[in-house]
């Protein structure tokens, strides 16, 4: 299979499915030097692991992470960094009866035609236990953002229809409710709304929100690599993700130039904006300001409401998807979308080194006295 290899220079390849051995990945390109453990890892993962409250899967998986190269002593070696998590709670039966049926929203049926078969269980490489690797990987690539002062924050803005407005985020509450949501009283409010879900057999989308501060103006390549090009690839490469907005996203369409344009001003020595509609890119490269993005997550597509579908050889059927699901997907969602922006802006950095003479003088001329 193609197209398991993200980034140019900090490069990103996942592997593995639901319900085999393990899943993993592999980070090259990550500079040496670098201070990392299996700890700092398993902070990103315990974001995403199942069984933490009842809006997400009872698949019992401590997602325990084991880094197999790449560090040495603390450190990363500049070598590839490979990660790997066994999978430990299996339970392929849940499957037996979708074996010859297609699950509506699912990834069944398209990859039946590309590939003539399928792995069943859980989705296989489709399955959402394949952006363990993602979260793995974003987790380095956080580090090595937050030496260099840039921070990169995900959070649940929206759940159905209860929304946190911008003049409404609490950001210390983030962490108080199992939404991650930065309001706790609109969290309970889509509390209830996804307790009444789940007794409707039903479930829910929403959208997760990402901030990333210190970010320095001109990261981006300004054709096919725009920043925003990337981050949009990035984030919808991720399994749930139907749209994905940068700044105000799709209300331009609505607005007028006069009040879109972000007027610029001399802030203390430097080029500032009064507004940040853009969401903190101009020609597909960083401005300087804020960037913001938002990714809208689609309901959980197994729920166990009778749908109609197909089987295999092509008889109509209905289908009740019985097994252990997430009632609602962002709140797990909400750290690998975090860890795709923070890898994307990562391999840019990279990549931003040979935009200019006077960067590869500092690191190979400083000390010959070359003029």
């Amino acid at each position: 299979m193609s197209g398991s290899t993200f980034g140019k220079i900090f490069r990103v390849t996942t592997w593995g499915e639901s319900h085999g051995a393990a899943v993993g990945v592999i980070v090259d390109g990550c500079p040496a030097g670098l201070s990392l453990s299996e700890a700092d890892i398993q902070t990103f993962l315990d974001r995403r692991k199942p069984g933490q409250n009842k809006y997400t899967t009872r698949r019992s998986e401590a997602d325990t992470v084991e880094i197999l190269s790449g560090v040495f002593e603390g450190y990363t070696t500049g070598t590839p960094i490979s990660m790997v998590v066994r999978n430990k709670d299996q339970r392929s039966r849940d499957y037996g009866n979708i074996a010859a049926t297609y699950r509506p929203g699912h990834a069944d049926y398209p990859f039946q035609e590309k590939y003539g078969f399928r792995d069943y269980r859980g989705g296989g490489r489709s399955s959402g236990r394949e952006t363990i690797g993602r979260v793995a990987a974003g987790a380095v690539a956080s580090l090595i953002l937050r030496e260099l002062g840039i921070t990169v924050k995900a959070y649940t803005k929206s759940i159905g229809p209860y929304k946190v407005e911008a003049n409404a985020y609490h950001f210390s509450e983030i962490e108080e409710n199992p939404l991650f949501m930065p309001n706790n009283e609109v969290a309970q409010q889509a509390q209830a709304y996804l307790d009444t879900l789940i007794k409707e057999l039903n479930s829910s989308g929403g959208t997760i929100e990402c901030i990333a501060k210190g970010l320095p103006a001109g990261i981006g390549e300004p054709v096919f690599d725009k920043l925003d090009a990337l981050l949009a690839q990035a984030v919808m490469s991720v399994g749930a993700v139907k749209a994905v907005e940068i700044g105000d996203g799709i209300s331009v369409a609505a607005a007028v130039g006069s009040e879109n344009n972000d007027p610029f001003f001399m802030d203390k020595g430097k080029v500032s904006k009064r507004t940040n509609h853009s969401g903190g890119t101009l020609g597909g490269m960083s401005d300087g300001s804020p960037l913001v993005l938002r990714a809208s997550i689609k309901p959980t597509s197994s729920i166990a409401r009778k749908q109609h579908t197909v089987t295999i050889d092509g008889q109509d059927t209905e289908i009740s998807i019985h097994g252990r699901h997430d009632p609602v997907i962002v709140p797990r969602a909400v750290v690998v979308i975090e860890s795709m922006t923070a890898i994307t802006l990562t391999d840019l950095l990279l990549q931003n080194l040979s935009s200019k003479m006077k960067h590869l003088k500092k690191v190979y001329a400083e000390d010959k006295n070359v003029e």
